[in-house]
């Protein structure tokens, strides 16, 4: 039985050979094609279409407006709510007079108070008939003839804080409105806000009404949009959420004339000062230069945090008034190019907090070293948060910013002053109370050879050979 099937291998072992000729070759690879074709077209025909990405409208129109902070006035802090059409058309003049448009301040806004208190029978907002006879159009065109942007302001609840109609459940009617009156900033308030039962949203779905009424009303008129400017005193860390919605968002209470509230809203602010950059900016509030019994140096503190974090600035004093030395801060332009770079859009950021440990929160005695980055250079300022003169003394290589064995010119921002070469560390000295300093330092190349000790940050400074030179921790 074995010797007979011995000689017949099953099927399944036998050898098969097939031979290729070159036609063949050219069939085989065309008959694959073809079958690669259908499975592609069954393929592409059984799937549903693709729907295209959409963006939300604020993000959308993130390159159409508030790129950089705006600079401007604002008529809370002189005066409340007693201004008329020509206290404000006056006030512009006079920003031009005075220098203050050349400088790059082109927004004239208007804050409460400008409106009847009760909506007309259309359900409109109506304009004060005393404080502006002749109607919000003809005072936007006049401030529009002078070559600036006009602003105007309302409330996210049910009525603005001085009690006049807000936009709850009117934006897109009052979005329209205000576009219609030609203005181009809205600043949108937060107070008389309805009850939870009626909103059933937190304060970003309140904001995301008059965003999106905003979005919908430049896509329908194929205008830009009017910039937004939350103003919700950094209730609910808006750093963090409110780009997506405006431009620009208020991080604190109400400012007022005085160093405790200067130096309380820069304290709050080194903690967050990260979240400014284009299209999006930290709002420390309208500027109280030349309010109050505010110091000359209390005041170029004040410019100059508000500057260099890259806030909007916002006159708030009466220009009609005005000292020298008020307009000589709200005017320095070596300041004003650091917040307006169109390079670089970020703040500065303490890199040591100084007198406190650093992370340190103290209303009364902020953080006192800072740096970030500029177009031209690296950006410090130093600020004496005490009642006597200071030095104040830091090393280069504490900034992030400032490059390790390299030697760097400094140049004063208010003297305006090149101050010699830094190797090292930099010391300025005799600091007034409460006063600023703030400089532009610029890379002059490689430190003098020799330099020591070899590594300025001495953290694990090792010799090629595995020494240790520095120590193993600071």
């Amino acid at each position: 039985m074995s010797s007979r099937y011995s000689k017949t291998k099953p099927f399944l072992q036998r050898s098969i050979t097939f031979t290729l000729t070159p036609l063949s070759i050219i069939l085989l690879s065309l008959f694959l094609g073809a079958i690669a074709l259908l499975v592609s077209l069954s393929v592409t025909l059984t799937r549903p279409p693709r729907r295209p990405i959409q963006l939300p409208p604020s993000v959308v129109l993130d390159d159409r407006v508030g790129r950089l902070p705006f600079l401007g006035y604002n008529t809370w802090n002189a005066y409340h709510c007693e201004y008329n059409e020509s206290m404000i058309v006056r006030t512009a003049q006079l920003m031009k007079s005075l220098g203050l448009l050349d400088a790059g301040y082109d927004h004239v806004n208007l804050d409460d108070c400008y409106s009847e208190k009760k909506r007309n029978a259309n359900g409109d907002i109506v304009a004060s008939q005393e404080k502006f006879p002749a109607g919000m159009n003809d005072l936007t065109d006049q401030i529009h003839a002078l070559g600036m942007k006009a602003g105007i302001y309302s409330d996210s609840g049910w009525y603005t804080c001085q009690m006049y109609p807000g936009s709850f459940q009117n934006e897109d009617r009052d979005a329209k409105l205000f576009q219609d009156w030609g203005f181009d900033l809205l600043k949108y308030d937060n107070c008389a806000v309805p009850f939870d039962e009626i909103t059933r949203e937190n304060i970003i779905g309140k904001y995301t009404r008059m965003s999106n009424a905003i979005a919908n009303l430049s896509k329908s008129s194929g205008k830009p949009p009017i910039l937004l400017s939350l103003c919700e005193w950094g209730r609910e860390q808006p750093w963090l959420w409110a780009r997506k919605l405006g431009q620009t968002w208020r991080t604190t209470d109400d400012i007022w004339p005085g160093w405790e509230a200067l130096a309380s809203i820069i304290n709050q602010n080194s903690f967050y000062s990260w979240a400014s950059d284009f299209y999006g900016h930290n709002d420390m509030d309208i500027l109280e230069v030349g309010n109050g019994d505010l110091t000359y140096e209390e005041s170029k503190s004040h410019f100059t945090a508000w500057a260099l974090m890259k806030s909007p600035l916002l006159i708030g004093t009466e220009l009609a008034t005005a000292s020298k030395e008020t307009l000589e801060i709200l005017t320095n332009r070596e300041i004003l190019a650091i917040n307006q770079d169109n390079v670089v859009g970020t703040a500065i950021t303490p890199f040591r907090w100084g007198i406190n440990p650093d992370w340190t929160f103290n209303a009364t005695h902020p953080a006192q070293y800072w740096s970030g980055e500029s177009q031209n250079g690296t950006v410090f300022m130093l600020l004496n948060v005490l009642n006597e003169p200071a030095d104040l003394f830091f090393n280069l290589t504490e900034s992030p910013w400032i490059r390790a064995g390299r030697q760097y010119n400094v140049r004063d921002l208010w003297t305006h002053t090149q101050n010699g070469t830094a190797v090292r560390n930099f010391t300025a000295h005799n600091v007034p109370p409460r006063g600023v300093v703030a400089l532009l330092l610029q890379d002059a190349g490689d430190e003098p050879a020799g330099t020591q000790p070899p590594c300025a940050i001495r953290e694990w400074c090792m010799d090629e050979d595995g020494t240790l030179v520095g120590v193993y921790h600071e």
